[in-house]
């Protein structure tokens, strides 16, 4: 095709979609920049500040501190004062950028972004081959971007999740035996242990450093009373528990449907399994159209959650975007004959799943 044969509108129109890409691209990098250098909590008391007030609270350069202050004005992430020639932070802007309690807090699964570009040779080797790339073999920096990713909605939103399963929130409360399959960082372990301090809670992973991690995180919020960690594969661990979890995890696994009938043979009587996976919409064509979500989770998908599962025994490949309905399929497939969803967020789908 020509220049002359191309529709301008439409391609200044791509072209400033393309430049608004690229633009969020460098500010996802600026804020992980700005997370790690401690740059958002000087700002993040909302006095103005000048550049090299910041920079010396940080023990900073200035120029670069300089830099960055402007990137971040730029874009509309935290207000410059031409007259005082200082920054501010609104506490809209500290809620999402610098207070790590805040259940809208996101600078540092910013993280998980700078894994996608330090793998990309790993990545397209993938895809040149099997299309295989185990979660173990990307950057360590994943692992932490993705529990930053969903910690602080497991913290919101996790309590109102367990009260929503069938009769599960009375056993927690006198002392269940819960199971958190896949459980990397240990945020949603340490969110239930909380809550429940008479349950006992185990996680289980695959990914040895990332059981490490989460005995830290535990002993950090102070669980170690009633946490346990250990690693072992989906269809690996032993134990017989009231409540299975699977948190962001089951689409990255290589067979679900043997994992779900695994965890069936490892329940209580009337026990439950709780299933959160990515928010999406039934139909390819639905979910492209209708889930705002989907192009950052579907890129995630190929990055990372289906060339994992493609590494496995089995291969299914069901990515981060499979639905509610494929996600019933898998379970009915596995014995399951109740299945329902019980709440969703704008991240995540969260269902019931019980024999």
């Amino acid at each position: 095709m020509t220049t002359t044969e191309l529709n301008q509108e439409k391609l200044e129109e791509l072209m400033g979609q393309m430049v608004g890409n690229m633009t969020g691209g460098a500010l996802c990098f600026s804020i992980w920049v700005g997370d790690e250098l401690g740059l958002y909590g000087a700002l993040a008391g909302g006095v103005p500040l000048s550049a090299d007030e910041v920079a010396t609270e940080t023990r900073c350069h200035p120029r670069l501190v300089r830099e960055w202050l402007d990137s971040q004005a730029a874009g509309g992430l935290i207000d410059y004062d031409d007259k005082s020639d200082s920054y501010t932070m609104s506490a809209e802007s500290a809620a999402v950028l610098a207070d790590d309690t805040s259940p809208t807090f996101v600078a540092r699964a910013m993280a998980a972004f700078g894994a996608f570009f330090s793998d990309i040779d790993k990545v397209t080797a993938a895809y040149r081959g099997t299309g295989g790339l185990a979660w173990g073999e990307h950057h360590p920096r994943l692992f932490e971007g993705t529990e930053w990713f969903f910690r602080t909605g497991y913290r919101a939103e996790l309590p109102n999740w367990l009260q929503g399963l069938d009769g599960v929130h009375d056993r927690l409360v006198a002392g269940a035996q819960v199971a958190d399959i896949g459980c990397g960082h240990g945020a949603s372990v340490v969110v239930m242990a909380e809550n429940y301090p008479n349950s006992q809670i185990t996680g289980f992973d695959s990914h040895r450093p990332s059981i490490d991690t989460a005995r830290l995180r535990a002993n950090e919020a102070g669980t170690s009373g009633n946490t346990h960690f250990e690693v072992a594969e989906a269809k690996s661990y032993s134990g017989t528990f009231d409540l299975i979890c699977f948190f962001d995890c089951l689409h990255d696994m290589g067979d679900p449907v043997g994992i779900a009938r695994y965890a069936r043979e490892h329940l209580t009587d009337d026990g439950a399994v709780l299933l959160v996976e990515p928010f999406a919409v039934d139909g390819r064509a639905a979910n492209l159209a209708g889930n705002p979500m989907a192009a950052l989770l579907y890129t995630a998908s190929a990055t990372v959650c289906t060339p994992n599962s493609l590494s496995q025994e089995v291969g299914l490949g069901l990515g981060a975007q499979a639905g509610e309905g494929k996600l019933r399929e898998v379970f009915e497939e596995a014995g399951y004959t109740r299945f329902r969803r019980i709440a969703e967020t704008p991240l995540n789908l969260i269902l019931e799943a019980r024999a």
